[in-house]
């Protein structure tokens, strides 16, 4: 007889796998999360806006590039490979505004656009990316001015 542990891992790594097989049906595996990394990340190091932000803090690309490679994998497929604090990491840069989490989402949606295999997929990805911009923008915002910015994250653009 299993444990209740046992069963609660069990359920885990079936909600896992369920999540995985998902993605992987609508052709978000893990070469899609590649591509989609290193050309999202070419297209922010050549952008007016952002490049100047991350080229002060980026020193060691191919570092980066794996590690957002972990955080994109966990967040798609709940792979638990991903560790690090997003949240404090954009909350170090005093100069981000809603103009840079408007960019970041307008080049990751073309990103995709140009990726797509099927618009299952795209709208899997881009939803999680707006929700992700969302809660990062959101949490600067309300350290900055509190509860009023509580919604600061609510006219970031969709997909």
């Amino acid at each position: 007889m299993q444990t209740a542990r046992q069963l609660s891992s069990d359920h885990a790594l079936s909600a896992r796998a369920a999540k995985r097989a998902k993605a992987e049906a609508l052709g978000v595996d893990e070469d899609f999360v590649s591509q989609m990394v290193e050309r999202f990340y070419a297209s922010v190091r050549s952008d007016a806006l952002l490049a100047p932000i991350f080229e002060a803090r980026v020193t060691k690309w191919p570092e980066h590039l794996d590690q957002m490679k972990r955080f994109w994998r966990s967040v798609l497929f709940s792979s638990g490979e991903f560790t690090g604090n997003p949240q404090l990491k954009h909350m170090a840069i005093p100069e981000l505004s809603e103009a840079h989490f408007v960019r970041w989402l307008e080049l990751f949606y073309a990103t995709l656009r140009k990726l797509e295999q099927d618009p299952g997929g795209t709208h899997l990805v881009a939803s999680r990316a707006r929700s992700i911009a969302d809660s990062l923008f959101t949490g600067i915002s309300i350290r900055r001015a509190g509860l009023s910015g509580a919604r600061a994250g609510k006219e970031l653009p969709y997909a």
